[in-house]
């Protein structure tokens, strides 16, 4: 223990969409006089706050908060160049800081931090933009058939449900003139700090009634006039998110709010179930429900240099 408690901490908070992630981040963060860094990826897009439930004024006012706002929709971003800026970022706050937060609920960015990622190279628009097109008006299984013919490794282990998964593969795949697969070295890379992951989860019955009580507030809070901003933006990667996907079509007529409002509920509900498969395959995540701040408290002082 004493070995450990001499070096850097990253201490991460992950969890379903919903859950308490950002109040026990910003509560732990003032007992160690400490900062956050989001990894959250829509809390990356300054245009886009409501929707993404970003931190009010007061909660970023609290405790400084990177990775908040510091995009455009229109920028092109990925877990490769978030790990590059946070690992580099992290360098120079663990010189004042003996720990530092990270908090979100996306999987593989919180995993770029933590494992760290294969190299990929730039995407050319073109190609992404092509392809976009065929999904758009061949369907998926477009998109399976080319990944079996440019990258049949991959094709035997992606999941051929999601269509971000066959976009990249295939982005990658024509670009280079190589496999995706050729790309996913699997192995993880040396830190120069120690990693402290804390899960929270709750039963999902609660979890869902939470998701569809904060979906109700975003409507409350504005989300209808937000969302209408970028009908035209609909097209970019940062708008395919839950909130916003679902709310275009309502504004083009294609049914009505209630509907619109049901189906945001319904994917975010989805979603957190897709957060908690991929971070149940941790096995260094130690997990507890949002209500037991003391017992986390404990957790973290038994395990950090300071607190």
């Amino acid at each position: 223990m004493s070995e450990l408690k001499s070096i850097k901490t990253l201490i991460v908070i992950v969890g379903p969409t919903g859950i308490g992630k950002t109040d026990l981040g910003i509560c732990l963060a003032k007992s160690l006089d400490t900062e956050i860094i989001s990894a959250d990826s829509r809390q990356f897009y300054k245009e886009l706050r409501i929707g993404t439930a970003v931190p009010n004024e007061t909660q970023l006012k609290s405790v400084k908060h990177h990775f908040i706002g510091n995009k455009s929709i229109d920028d092109y971003y990925n877990a490769s160049s978030f790990e590059f800026e946070v690992i580099d970022l992290l360098d120079k706050l663990f010189i004042q800081k003996k720990n530092i937060i990270m908090l979100g609920g996306s999987g593989m960015y919180v995993d770029a931090v933590c494992k760290g990622i294969d190299y990929l190279p730039d995407i050319d628009m073109d190609i992404r933009n092509k392809l976009i097109k065929k999904f758009e008006n061949e369907g998926i299984e477009s998109l399976r058939f080319e990944l079996q013919k440019y990258d049949p490794e991959y094709y035997k282990i992606a999941d051929l449900k999601n269509p971000k998964r066959l976009l990249k593969a295939l982005e990658i795949s024509i670009m280079t003139g190589k496999p995706y697969s050729s790309f996913r070295t699997k192995e993880n890379k040396t830190r120069n700090f120690s990693l402290l992951k804390i899960g929270l989860n709750i039963e999902r019955e609660q979890l869902y009634y939470r998701i569809d009580q904060r979906v109700d507030k975003m409507i409350e809070n504005g989300l209808l006039d937000e969302a209408k901003q970028f009908l035209n933006n609909k097209h970019l990667n940062a708008l395919n998110t839950v909130g916003y996907k679902e709310l275009f079509p309502y504004f083009e007529g294609e049914y009505n709010l209630d509907r619109a409002v049901e189906l945001i509920k319904r994917n975010t509900r989805r979603y957190a179930k897709r957060q908690l498969s991929w971070f149940n395959r941790d096995k260094e995540i130690k997990w507890f429900n949002p209500s037991e701040r003391e017992n986390i408290f404990e957790f973290v002082k038994n395990n950090i240099s300071n607190m």
